[in-house]
């Protein structure tokens, strides 16, 4: 009787030890088709989320989905909670139908969710639903949103080229976006702003313009960039996520000598990539993520609306290194940056506007496929 108390004690304290010893994790990221290391959208939003823990000592984790889908996306969100987040980060407009279900399904978590709002919308074509139900946009006060004037940090990136001296200009987007459309609108009005302030002859700048359809690396991203490197192009914005690393390797083999070809980075600083990247048009995804946290944990924040981060709070631009210019200023940025700032420049952001006609004369935009 003793000997099978003492074994049943024994496993009850062993029980309570491997509980006890449990790591949970209260601030958790899932990435999305990247990882933390992705020098772009997720690694901005994880170093933001690891800044805020370790100042705040809180416990952090990541957590990878085995794919792109809503439902693994679901199911990581619920393993992150299950191992004690009471914050989630999704970073990126993939998450919108995940962060929907995830909303009410764990109501005392919240959700941060970058370039998004949850909705139920699968195909927007035919305004499917992940729920089969009526299309439904609700944001409960647990989901905090933030969007990022895209268009801005483009102008910045296609003013800067311009000034610099560069009149041959290449855009190739990820996908067409609402956020790499916004991009590519900004880039084209920032070439076109700086070629009248230089007045420049009509078609003195030129620009190929293309979605890639893919957010990831591919040898195919890399011969198309080669070939308009080939043909004169001198720069390349690539608003394409990983996808870029393919643009800087073409533009790499294409810089020979004195010739120098060059690649305009996205979301963060990209420079520590490749040699060949001339700026980068930023979000402050780092800032964004911490400051939010800031408000979750300081302020008791309540969610519900969208926070739309533009250049008047520092949401978007260049970044401070401007040693890879020829002629282009940080004074010149800042005094355009200033106007931006007070409206004196107005920059398009509708998705629906017609890119070849919005270069004007000056601008002669060409689509690409």
């Amino acid at each position: 009787m003793r000997k099978a108390f003492v074994a049943v004690f024994i496993a009850a304290l062993a029980a309570t030890l491997a509980s006890c010893g449990k790591k949970t994790y209260e601030l958790a990221l899932i990435t999305d088709v990247g990882t933390i290391n992705d020098k772009s959208f997720n690694q901005g939003a994880w170093e933001g989320m690891e800044a805020y823990a370790k100042d705040n000592e809180i416990s952090y984790k990541y957590y990878q989905p085995t794919s792109k889908k809503t439902d693994d996306y679901i199911e990581s969100a619920e393993g992150a909670i299950k191992n004690g987040a009471k914050i989630v980060v999704t970073p990126g407009f993939l998450f919108e139908n995940a962060v929907w279900v995830l909303q009410d399904r764990y109501p005392e978590v919240k959700f941060i969710i970058l370039d998004g709002s949850p909705h139920n919308v699968t195909d927007w074509d035919t305004m499917s639903t992940i729920d089969d139900g009526e299309a439904n946009f609700d944001v409960n006060d647990n989901v905090f949103p933030i969007f990022y004037a895209e268009q801005e940090a483009g102008f910045y990136a296609g003013y800067a080229a311009v000034k610099d001296g560069l009149r041959k200009l290449g855009f190739m987007g990820g996908m067409s976006v609402p956020a790499v459309v916004r991009f590519g609108l900004g880039y084209i009005e920032g070439a076109k702003y700086a070629a009248e302030e230089l007045e420049l002859a009509d078609g003195a700048v030129s620009m190929k313009y293309m979605y890639l359809n893919s957010f990831a690396p591919d040898a195919a991203h890399q011969t198309k960039a080669s070939a308009w490197y080939g043909t004169g192009t001198d720069v390349i914005f690539a608003a394409a996520g990983g996808a870029g690393n393919s643009v800087m390797k073409a533009a790499e083999g294409a810089t020979t000598g004195s010739v120098k070809k060059w690649v305009i980075g996205v979301d963060v600083d990209q420079k520590a990539e490749s040699t060949t990247v001339l700026t980068s048009a930023m979000k402050e995804l780092a800032n964004s993520v911490y400051q939010t946290l800031e408000g979750i944990y300081d302020d008791n924040a309540v969610g519900g609306e969208a926070a739309n981060l533009d250049s008047k709070v520092d949401g978007v631009g260049l970044p401070e290194d401007f040693s890879r210019f020829t002629n282009f200023t940080k004074a010149q940025y800042d005094a355009v940056f200033a106007k931006v700032v007070a409206e004196e420049i107005e920059i398009v952001s509708d998705i629906a506007t017609n890119v070849v006609e919005l270069g004007g004369s000056v601008v002669t935009v060409t689509l690409e496929e």
